[in-house]
């Protein structure tokens, strides 16, 4: 069987009852963004995005959606990309990742300098366009590699390509991997490459992830059950590449979306993964809602050509971590219900409300009882409600 997951990353469907912990009170991804752009996203109205309890479209939605809908809510404490996706697949946190608002201690800097044999640059929360634009041209005199970290649990390095060779880069990150464990542990170390002349532009393409192992998930399952599992875009980094037969690097959401037409085109018996990062990297951080808006539009032209390639028995779900309202205050993400969006072809499960989801953790078990692997973890199927 073709299972297929798009993670829209940061399209968030409002804010989750503990909103109000967290700042994010009135936080609505969709809604904001919409509401400030005009944009219509047909395709996925068609879909049921229309019938998502609280959003509101520029057009009437179907009166008969041709799939399934409804929301998330996460259970465990936090709002980032690897509290959201581990808990897709089934690990729910019971203490948030931890975040460092004043920057990193000596403890940590100084090891950090120790591995490396370099200074740093920063050191505390900064937007990244902005970092490289404040201290890039130092960065360019020294060597020395910028060092920021955001609302989310991260510990980000970023160099310039000129200066500082990317397998250079990689193996900074690598090392200051090693370091940020037990009482110091982030959930993600990200390499953040830049290029070109004041005020510089990053190089996303050669972003890379080095996240945290998670603890035994879905995807281990499926794997030991002996399918195909198939990490694409930032996936594989976000798990440790735990769980993983396959995985392909992506540039943006672009290519994310063709690779993954492509691998749903071609034979495999199990679960294609996908995530689409621009929304939340390129606008919603950016605080972008017209950019955002058209990366919506972007890939509701493509939705079509991802609908004709689920066969008869296989399913494609749409979903979402967290939510970046990009007309929020600030530029962290925002404390929201993740979408979810099903489909299945010759009708099967259309109009069906999925309702809101007690746990991100249902993906993953809908996933295993879809595909007929044990899983014990925490979540709830709802695979009889599309079948």
């Amino acid at each position: 069987m073709k299972f297929t997951i798009i993670v829209l990353d940061s399209v968030g469907a409002g804010e989750l009852p503990d909103a109000q912990a967290f700042g994010d009170v009135g936080s609505h991804t969709l809604n904001h963004t919409l509401k400030a752009s005009g944009v219509e996203l047909p395709n996925l109205a068609a879909l049921g995005l229309g019938q998502v309890p609280t959003l509101e479209l520029a057009t009437p939605a179907p009166t008969q959606a041709s799939g399934s809908f409804g929301r998330l809510r996460e259970v465990s404490p936090g709002k980032d990309t690897s509290t959201g996706h581990w808990e897709f697949m089934g690990v729910q946190l019971e203490h948030a990742f931890q975040i460092f608002p004043n920057g990193f201690p000596s403890a940590v800097m100084n090891q950090f300098t120790a591995a490396t044999g370099t200074g740093y640059l920063c050191n505390k929360p900064y937007s990244g366009t902005e970092v490289i634009k404040d201290y890039g041209p130092e960065h360019l005199k020294t060597g020395d590699p910028i060092v920021y970290t955001s609302g989310d649990s991260v510990f980000q390095i970023a160099a310039h390509l000129d200066k500082v060779p990317i397998e250079t880069l990689y193996a900074w990150c690598q090392a200051a991997r090693e370091i940020l464990q037990g009482e110091y542990a982030v959930a993600r170390v990200i390499a953040r490459p830049f290029r070109g002349e004041y005020p510089f532009e990053r190089a996303g393409e050669l972003r890379r992830d080095f996240s945290l192992t998670p603890p035994r998930t879905v995807l281990d399952a499926l794997k030991d059950a002996g399918k195909d599992v198939i990490g694409i875009g930032k996936i594989p980094d976000i798990y440790d590449h735990q769980g993983f037969t396959e995985e392909h690097h992506t540039d943006d959401n672009a290519d994310g979306i063709r690779k993954t037409v492509a691998r749903m085109h071609q034979d495999f018996n199990g679960l294609v993964f996908t995530n689409l990062v621009d929304f939340d990297s390129k606008y919603g951080h950016r605080r972008d809602p017209h950019g955002y808006a058209q990366a919506l539009r972007a890939f509701d032209d493509a939705l079509p050509q991802l609908l004709a390639e689920v066969p008869a028995d296989g399913c494609l779900l749409l979903i979402s971590d967290h939510g970046n309202d990009p007309t929020w205050p600030g530029t962290d993400h925002t404390r929201e219900h993740g979408l979810l969006l099903a489909y299945r072809p010759a009708g099967k499960g259309a109009g069906v409300h999925l309702g809101d989801r007690q746990t991100f953790a249902d993906i993953g078990a809908t996933v295993a009882e879809a595909l007929n692997v044990k899983w014990n973890g925490p979540g709830e199927s709802f695979w009889n409600l599309i079948q």
